[in-house]
């Protein structure tokens, strides 16, 4: 498959899902929730995954698309793994931290990912074995290999449970870090670990949409992301587990998680 054409499609599709995220920031957004009241879902969502799957089936019809809004239909070699609008709720809020998340899977393989900021104009995209980029500049993971200057960041999932798990892990973890951060939208999150701007990453219960763009761009960065016991991260894995490489092992060591492999099946 021509991996170029593939990644102009990609960020074909993300600009116009950004384009219709920047129309309606501020307007009428008709929020329901899903899991929880604070699981929010916009008519932007459900809008920007229809912009995007229209554009990718266009382009390649034999294909299949996994999307957080209309989920899965069939089977195919191809799959393309869309988070529409991740951080829905900061972009409900008028909070600037969101994007979309494109990422192209093929035989079980991600091969190409693109994320795309709205409000900074920031795209990073990696094609697989071709490095990670944003904006078209090479971008790469920071070299900081101490515990104590190293600047984190984590999310908490909308299920309770998790999110008490992974209260007791940041308490554990602040001590040992520079700074935690919480932003609020996984790819975003990935992408600057990619970009040297974080130095690690982790949350528990991600979805396949979340992070299949960013862990390529990570790994195409020089970074490196497994599940709790270091071994490769595998998506829907429970644990996501992201770093610059050379804080990797500590920051495992670390956070001391386990349990189950995998997060439970998508609602939707």
């Amino acid at each position: 498959m021509n991996l170029d054409a593939a990644l102009a499609t990609a960020i074909h599709a993300a600009e116009e899902a950004a384009r219709i995220q920047r129309a309606h920031l501020g307007g009428e957004l008709d929020i329901t929730t899903k899991s929880s009241e604070t699981d929010l879902v916009t008519k932007v969502d459900a809008a920007c995954e229809a912009k995007i799957r229209e554009i990718v089936l266009a382009a390649y019809p034999d294909h299949v698309v996994l999307g957080e809004e209309q989920g899965q239909n069939g089977d195919a070699r191809h799959r393309w793994i869309v988070d529409p609008l991740d951080g829905t709720l900061n972009y409900a809020h008028g909070f600037p931290f969101y994007c979309v998340s494109i990422a192209l899977e093929i035989d079980g393989e991600i091969q190409v990912g693109v994320v795309l900021d709205p409000s900074r104009d920031e795209l990073f995209h990696a094609v697989k074995g071709r490095g990670a980029f944003c904006n078209g500049r090479p971008i790469h993971v920071s070299e900081e290999a101490v515990p104590i200057r190293a600047m984190l960041a984590t999310g908490f999932a909308y299920v309770r449970d998790a999110q008490h798990e992974n209260l007791e892990v940041f308490a554990r973890m602040l001590p040992e870090v520079r700074a935690i951060r919480r932003p609020g939208a996984a790819a975003l999150d990935l992408c600057y670990v990619a970009a040297g701007r974080l130095d690690g990453f982790w949350e528990l219960k991600l979805n396949p949409w979340d992070v299949a763009a960013g862990v390529l761009i990570i790994h195409e960065a020089g970074g490196t992301v497994t599940g709790p016991a270091g071994a490769p991260y595998e998506l829907g894995e429970r644990i996501l587990i992201a770093s610059n490489g050379a804080l990797h092992a500590r920051i495992v060591d670390l956070l001391a998680l386990d349990g189950p492999a995998h997060a439970d099946p998508p609602s939707r």
